[in-house]
């Protein structure tokens, strides 16, 4: 009888103790974007081929891709909040749409922004919220 009710209390106490330890709260991992993830994005940004450009909209947009994507990471590694960086994403995104327009023309931005879309889908969620200017 005492042995059963030991084997009992042992048991008990070791459900209790691994239910106590399954509901502690941990703070959730935030991915913080990392250099490689900015060359994979510049990568694609500067995917060109078949589109047709002339070497000096490919030099320009090479250019501005650099630009763009170091800004990108920039306001992403910053410390303001998230409303501030969107804010700041959502100018970027501005003057980016505006010079892509200018450089490219309405036909060729919407080849260009079809392929950079499914160059860029397969790492978007890492992007986080820089994930909405694409």
């Amino acid at each position: 009888m005492k042995k059963s009710f030991f084997i009992y209390a042992i048991l008990f106490i070791a459900l209790f103790s691994f239910s106590a330890q399954a509901q502690t709260i941990q703070a959730p991992k935030v991915a913080v974007p990392t250099a490689d993830l900015q060359k994979q994005l510049q990568g694609a940004l500067d995917s060109v081929d078949g589109l047709g450009l002339s070497a000096d909209q490919t030099s320009k947009l090479k250019a501005n891709n650099k630009t763009f994507a170091g800004e990108i990471f920039k306001i992403l590694g910053g410390t303001g909040t998230d409303d501030a960086k969107k804010g700041l994403l959502n100018n970027l995104g501005g003057e980016r749409q505006k010079f892509l327009s200018n450089l490219l023309g309405s036909s060729l931005l919407g080849k260009y922004t079809q392929k950079i879309n499914g160059l860029i889908k397969p790492f978007k969620s890492k992007l986080g919220l820089a994930s909405m200017l694409f």
